[in-house]
């Protein structure tokens, strides 16, 4: 049997809306008679793009308007917290519509049911928009073309383009696309199946390094985050929720907190009963007290004479440590459901005369973005405008009109920069506070969460347990099996978000004997998608019990680790999520190569190999550790090999890769949420230690060109790091790290 998840499922699609105001995209497709690409790239948009677009420009589609002065507006549709997503998706519409990059002019998309999936999580953004974005440049260009062509007399197929200008060489005539502009725009759009589309090696745009359309503003402190916006007449508020995550209000003393000075108001909110849940798209609010005031300041000096008797008897009584207790009593065991059972893998395994039998675990963590939860929202004659940083923009609409018992076309919603995100803002908790709060007041309202609030009240990176067990036969090749979810579950059934386990090609499928079970725990801390959900702690104890077997088996890490992967196949052919072993073996040989592996290390130091493939990426890496005498170890460098596909910005997918590989430092050093009887131990960053920059390693990122479509890189790099800084250390001090963060067994950085 193996009731393991076969294939990748998004987790988020739980969460998307069963129903919609608008006539739905499929209802339109249907109705059009059009294939999907065409309905998506060229459907009209009835409304303004963008308050500050050129009222002269020609719209084309939903994505693309072109001025006459030749301005060419790209809508990005897609949230951006960092990712670079704002500039990667035009760009993919600027290759094909054979743009003058320098012609480009990005803005954000307004937030609408048109646009599909608004939403920036599980490094989906690009691979989701691609066909969509391709056929939106290539459609545009295709009229463009047409239109030239009448003009001239000639036919389309003698008119070329070349960075936003047609060309008719034949007759050397040439003209740019705003000059034609308004006559293409009035042509019929091109079935999808006609356009003609570009080929790798003729890209211009596409694996170029980019700036960020917004990095000047970034780098010259410009206002562009969520945090900064200001409004007239705007108010502000905080949300005091209890620190038992899930108690409610019972009384406050808010007619002393109403006297103080530019206090506003000062309410309490019933909220939901019990503790909330990761639900983008619902409507559970956590009971609290709002604030209002005329400024910030005056709102949290109020808010330190706010004093509060709560309600406890729903509240999450959950404790770290009775967590690590169960673990040790389950250590060595198998878990009570069983996942997945194929061959005889127990037995192989209790039989051999090498095998290995480890428990790893690993802590809560939180999303830690450094810009705290805020949310503008402004309530006037039956209408809700929201100015927000959600990364599911495409479920705030839904969400906030069924809160309110009001149609979903009585709610705006604008999407603006967020100041990190990695998970955090994919659900819309704090926007729904704020919509509430909003009601009650006459005025724009900015609710802004502290740094405190941000730390207490997340939906965490689950913290578990995993016991592991396997044989090598009598030629140290990987035989059998064995692996034991120790989990978290509010209802007993099912793990909580963030610990539902990945798809298991490997080692599951590569193995006649394989084994999976689960155990579960009951815990109410509410948990979510946390960057690379499940795959963040399960690849370091994966990836390090690989080494822990290599070792067993007297053989070579790399040389142990591509024996793993078999022969070269495809485990379902066309099947993105599904495990490629041909290109797992081409990112760990080739990391390998470029790190020097097998080179003689001074004492104290050497390297750590890991590999793993997630979210349709594969990701070798490989970590040069010294660690002296004390226990203090030193990154050195990091070589990172992808295989995602195209590349399309490769300034961002390098920023991408640095990126995890320096979270994943922080996270396998220090970082680690406790609770106790339901309230989070850690308040700010001194008892939360993030990476500093003089411990950032050099970083060596390079890319594999496999030719296949681009997947996401948002997360792929982030899930081999540990085990890699763990196998080094292991290998220069013969001390094996079982347990994150690596602090807890005396490591410093």
């Amino acid at each position: 049997m193996n009731n393991l998840q076969n294939g990748y499922n998004d987790p988020l699609d739980a969460f998307e809306p069963k129903e919609a105001s608008q006539l739905s995209r499929r209802e339109f497709i249907k109705l059009s008679g059009m294939g999907a690409g065409l309905a998506l790239a060229f459907v009209s948009v009835p409304f303004s793009k963008s308050a500050t677009a050129a009222t002269e420009g020609r719209e084309f589609n939903l994505f693309v308007q072109i001025d006459p002065d030749g301005v060419i507006r790209i809508y990005s549709p897609n949230p951006e917290v960092g990712q670079g997503i704002k500039t990667a998706l035009p760009m993919v519409v600027a290759e094909e519509l054979d743009a003058n990059w320098d012609d480009v002019v990005i803005e954000n998309s307004p937030v609408s049911d048109e646009y599909g999936r608004q939403r920036a999580g599980g490094s989906r953004s690009v691979p989701t928009r691609w066909e969509e974005l391709r056929a939106a440049g290539a459609g545009v260009r295709a009229m463009l073309i047409e239109a030239a062509a009448g003009q001239w007399g000639v036919p389309s197929s003698e008119v070329t383009t070349n960075q936003s200008m047609l060309i008719h060489a034949a007759s050397d005539r040439r003209t740019s696309y705003g000059e034609v502009a308004n006559l293409a725009s009035e042509l019929n759009p091109p079935m999808v199946d006609s356009l003609t589309f570009k080929a790798p090696d003729e890209y211009r745009i596409l694996g170029t390094r980019i700036t960020g359309t917004d990095n000047m503003a970034l780098v010259t402190g410009k206002p562009i985050f969520g945090i900064d916006l200001q409004l007239p007449n705007m108010l502000y508020a905080t949300y005091t929720k209890c620190p038992k995550i899930g108690g409610r209000v019972l009384k406050a003393n808010l007619d002393e907190i109403k006297a103080l000075p530019g206090i506003v108001t000062a309410f309490v909110v019933e909220g939901t009963v019990g503790v909330t849940r990761f639900d983008p798209a619902g409507v559970s609010v956590a009971p609290g007290v709002a604030i209002v005031a005329e400024s910030t300041w005056q709102n949290f000096k109020a808010r330190e004479s706010l004093k509060i008797e709560w309600d406890t008897g729903e509240a999450s009584k959950d404790t770290w440590g009775d967590y690590v207790e169960a673990a040790v009593d389950l250590r060595g065991k198998e878990g009570s459901t069983v996942l997945a059972d194929q061959g005889n893998a127990s037995q192989v395994i209790n039989d051999a005369t090498t095998k290995v039998s480890s428990q790893y675990g690993f802590g809560f963590v939180s999303h830690a973005q450094l810009e705290p939860q805020s949310c503008v929202a402004h309530w006037q004659e039956n209408m809700m405008e929201v100015w927000s940083t959600s990364q599911t923009q495409s479920s705030v609409r839904d969400s906030v009109s069924a809160l309110l018992g009001m149609p979903k076309g009585n709610v705006i919603a604008h999407q603006l920069r967020g100041g990190g995100g990695f998970g955090r803002r994919l659900d819309n908790d704090y926007i729904r506070e704020a919509v509430l709060i909003a009601q009650r007041v006459d005025a724009p309202v900015k609710l802004q969460w502290s740094r405190e609030d941000d730390m207490a009240f997340d939906f965490f990176r689950i913290g578990g347990f995993y016991n592991m067990q396997a044989s090598v036969d009598e030629n140290g090749k990987l035989n059998a099996w064995n692996s034991h979810a120790i989990s978290l579950s509010a209802d007993g059934e099912k793990p909580n978000s963030g610990a539902g386990l990945r798809p298991m090609d490997f080692p599951g499928e590569l193995l006649e004997h394989f084994k999976h079970t689960q155990t579960l725990l009951p815990s109410k801390t509410p948990t979510g998608p946390w960057r690379a959900p499940s795959s963040n702690s399960y690849a370091f104890v994966e990836q390090s019990f690989m080494h822990e077997l290599s070792v067993a088996a007297k053989r070579d890490h790399l040389e142990f680790l591509v024996e793993s992967m078999g022969e070269p196949r495809w485990f379902r052919e066309g099947d993105e999520f599904s495990l490629n072993t041909e290109r797992a073996v081409s990112v760990i040989k080739t990391v390998a190569e470029r790190a020097g592996w097998g080179a003689e290390q001074p004492e104290g130091r050497a390297l750590g190999l890991s590999f793993y493939f997630c979210h349709a990426g594969y990701v070798a890496e490989v970590a040069d550790v010294s660690v002296d005498k004390d226990k203090k170890i030193t990154v050195n460098k990091v070589w990172l090999v992808a295989d995602v596909g195209q590349i399309v910005n490769l300034s961002s997918a390098e920023n991408q890769c640095q990126g995890g590989v320096i979270d994943g430092i922080s996270t396998v050093m220090g970082l680690e949420i406790t609770m106790t009887d339901g309230r989070v131990d850690q308040t700010n960053f001194d008892q939360y230690p993030l990476l500093r920059i003089s411990s950032r390693p050099e970083i060596d990122v390079h890319f594999l060109n496999s030719g296949y479509s681009p997947t996401g890189l948002g997360e792929p790099a982030f899930p081999p790091l540990a085990a890699a800084v763990c196998n080094a250390i292991y290998t220069a001090t013969g001390d094996r790290i079982r347990e994150l963060p690596i602090r807890k067994s005396g490591y410093t950085i």
